[in-house]
């Protein structure tokens, strides 16, 4: 196993020692010019710097958190051979006195000292002393005498703190008879193992009284500094900590979580007394025994194990019940407030808040993807019964105070509503780092919710049956216009304004408050460059919605219900075999495109209040996606280039002439574009192409240009109902400006 996770390691290493030889191959080139590098990297404006800023602080982090992976994964290898080390020296200590005891034992056997039988009673033996008679006998040697039973008394009684300095006093008394030999080897050693054999004992009182739950902190304490003042400091240390350990699985037996009981509270009562029972020993631990690196290096090892045993604790009682129903709030409340307990220990220099990571992010993750994909499922069911018509926010709703502003349908306020309960749990994500991750989630429900947008649309339906194996649920179709444009007006709001807003929820600093006001206006919401990006990808998505939206209604003007085509080159190439008068007034489509232009434009005032430029733009892309067909159409080019009726002056007129209203039209309802411009200009230009090729002049045959602004202002008069005294539109400059632009290009035969 050690070998398998030696290779694991091994492996990146090589690679980054890969990459970063290949980045020096640079450097290491003859022809390397030093002074085009450094210009090479310095030519680079201000966005590409703040980029590069952004970068490296990106690569900061990532290095930060690879350093931090990289000492936890070895950190328990190091605590476990300092601990043996540890241990090791114990034991050579111990085995020194041994020898020692032993060499005095032989070199008294070795001075003659003999003693008989008969002078050695029961009792002498008994003590591990020999007791010899007071006849003759020094002071010392009574003391020595004596001071075996002394310690006894004291021991019996539990005078610990006498004990100890009777202790003491014996070892000094002992070292002078060693280096004076007031005291013969023989007696020196027995005195010697008495005063052992007794500091054992109360070595072990110490001991048993100390891991007793009954025990209060300061004679815990007390019972420690005695242990550690007879010379064995690491079964101190280790008896401190068990004793700790020993007090709050005692008091965790009150502790019983159940089905009904609130996990958070379980929570918050097993990390009280988890992570205060290892503050409490981290102290103890610092106040006996200082920051000796031998005894942190334990406190460490033995906190993380009761860090982990915690995290499985909560796992098993609060957390996975919580996961697996999709319960966010109550997973995230449960994980931030052990975290919460946790992160106090930093102060103390135990950073275990990555312990709680490791075991709590997969299942805070878990209750996070069941999260959204309730809010995905509830939402197409909605979607499923939604009459597609714009309402306010419901009554008693949170969000009713903007309703100018929140028109959506029943769906898009039901997908609404559950985002921003969604962002109200997403506070506890960011300790454990899984803002990004809720953002691409959420990114990938909304884009579920714009696939059953344009599920909704008409004919969207005969699209999907087409892919064998479809699982698309059931959707209400929009069947008017107002309703396929509430479809667009509830993809824009939520993805401009409304999801963009309760994502500002995730910019929480470490204290907790927000760093832009919600208040404030929109445009401060995007400081965040990633929140800037995750609207931009929203945007996009509503693009899908708004092109699908344009190609069915271009389809609806160019074909019929039998799939015949509204706009054929006959409509241009009959006209000059026509006896009858032809009336010169834009052709059929695009009067129809005129008043499907105007209608929706009436409606886009109502429903994208204060989001004009999203109804301009939709305007724009229905009357380019014709235009564009028109364009690329190869048949009817075909037909107009080599059809067997070439094109005439009345058929050149009329295609001029509509493009011309198009241009009209768009410039006067503020939605002509470059593409638009582009497009008519190249229909243009191969009609006048065609003609020539026919051997006629095509600016002979054509009119003068205000003929043609004359009849493209009476169209658009006539159709809108509306006379020329009150039309002041029509004649707006930017109608003037395009008409003369149009004129402009003919003349100078751009067209």
């Amino acid at each position: 196993m050690a070998a398998k996770t030696a290779r694991s390691k091994a492996t990146p290493t090589k690679e980054n020692g890969a990459r970063v030889e290949e980045g020096l191959s640079l450097f290491k080139s003859d022809k390397f010019d030093a002074d085009a590098y450094v210009q090479s990297k310095c030519s680079i404006n201000e966005k590409d710097i703040k980029q590069l800023c952004s970068y490296l602080l990106d690569l900061k982090r990532a290095s930060a958190e690879e350093m931090r992976r990289s000492v936890y994964a070895n950190y328990p290898a190091f605590i476990r051979t300092s601990k043996e080390i540890s241990d090791l020296e114990g034991e050579l200590s111990s085995i020194r006195n041994l020898l020692s005891t032993q060499a005095t034992l032989i070199h008294g056997l070795a001075d003659g000292v003999n003693i008989d039988d008969d002078k050695v009673s029961d009792e002498s033996l008994a003590n591990g002393l020999l007791k010899f008679e007071d006849n003759g006998l020094s002071d010392l040697e009574k003391w020595a005498t004596e001071f075996p039973d002394h310690l006894d008394t004291l021991l019996a009684e539990r005078r610990v703190d006498e004990a100890l300095a009777a202790f003491d006093e014996g070892e000094i008394l002992m070292s002078q008879a060693n280096e004076k030999h007031t005291l013969s080897s023989s007696v020196l050693s027995s005195l010697q193992f008495a005063v052992a054999e007794r500091k054992q004992k109360l070595a072990d009182q110490l001991a048993k009284a100390a891991c007793q739950p009954s025990t209060r902190g300061g004679e815990l304490r007390s019972a420690i500094a005695a242990l550690k003042r007879l010379g064995d400091g690491p079964r101190a240390h280790t008896v401190l900590l068990d004793a700790h350990f020993q007090r709050y699985q005692y008091n965790m037996q009150s502790l019983r979580p159940s089905s009904t009981s609130y996990g958070g509270a379980y929570t918050a009562a097993l990390s009280q007394l988890v992570f205060s029972a290892i503050s409490q020993a981290s102290s103890d631990s610092l106040g006996i025994f200082g920051k000796e690196p031998a005894y942190s290096s334990e406190l460490v090892t033995w906190a993380t194990k009761q860090t982990e045993a915690f995290s499985l604790l909560v796992k098993r009682h609060a957390l996975a019940s919580s996961a697996a129903a999709g319960g966010l709030r109550a997973a995230a409340e449960c994980a931030q407030i052990a975290l919460g307990h946790c992160s106090l220990l930093e102060a103390r220099g135990l950073s275990l808040c990555p312990v709680l990571l490791r075991h709590f992010k997969p299942i805070v993750e878990q209750a996070l993807e069941a999260n959204l994909k309730r809010i995905e499922e509830n939402t197409a069911a909605m979607a499923a019964a939604d009459d597609w018509v714009l309402t306010c926010p419901p009554a008693g709703s949170r969000h009713a105070s903007t309703a100018f502003q929140n028109k959506l349908t029943s769906s898009a306020h039901r997908f609404n509503l559950m985002v921003q309960d969604f962002f109200e749990d997403v506070g506890p994500l960011l300790s454990m780092q899984l803002g990004s991750k809720a953002l691409e989630g959420l990114f990938r429900v909304f884009n579920s919710y714009v696939d059953v947008l344009i599920r909704a649309l008409p004919g969207s339906e005969e699209e999907d049956a087409n892919f064998e194996g479809s699982c698309n649920k059931i959707v209400q179709i929009a069947e008017t216009e107002a309703n396929q444009l509430a479809l667009l007006a509830n993809a824009s709001l939520l993805a401009d304004e409304l999801l963009p807003r309760a994502a500002m929820k995730l910019s929480l600093d470490q204290s907790g408050h927000r760093t832009d006001d919600l208040r404030r206006p929109l445009d401060r919401q995007n400081r965040n460059p990633e929140q800037r990006e995750w609207k931009r990808r929203l945007l996009s998505t509503v693009d899908k919605l708004k092109d699908a939206f344009c190609r069915q209604h271009a389809l609806d003007l160019i074909f019929t219900e039998e799939g015949d085509s509204h706009l054929t080159a006959d409509m241009y190439i009959n006209i000059d075999g026509n006896d009858e008068d032809v009336d010169c007034f834009p052709s059929l489509i695009f009067q129809e495109l005129f008043a499907k232009l105007n209608r929706m434009a009436g409606l886009a005032a109502d429903m994208f209040v204060g989001r004009e430029r999203f109804a301009t733009s939709l305007l724009m892309r229905l009357t380019e996606t014709v235009i564009l067909w028109l364009s690329g159409d190869q048949s009817f080019w075909d037909d107009i280039e080599e059809g067997p009726r070439p094109l005439g002056p009345l058929g050149l007129r009329q295609l001029y002439l509509d493009m011309k209203f198009v241009i009209c039209f768009a410039s006067q309802g503020r939605y002509l574009s470059r593409n638009l411009h582009r497009g008519t200009n190249e229909i243009i230009s191969k009609a006048l192409a065609a003609f020539t090729a026919t051997g006629m002049d095509p600016y002979s045959e054509l009119p003068e240009d205000d003929w043609f602004n004359d009849i493209c202002v009476d169209a658009m008069e006539r159709l809108s109902g509306k006379t020329k005294g009150n039309n002041g539109d029509v004649h707006s400059p930017t109608a003037s400006v395009s008409a003369q632009s149009v004129s402009s290009a003919r003349s100078h035969g751009s067209y």
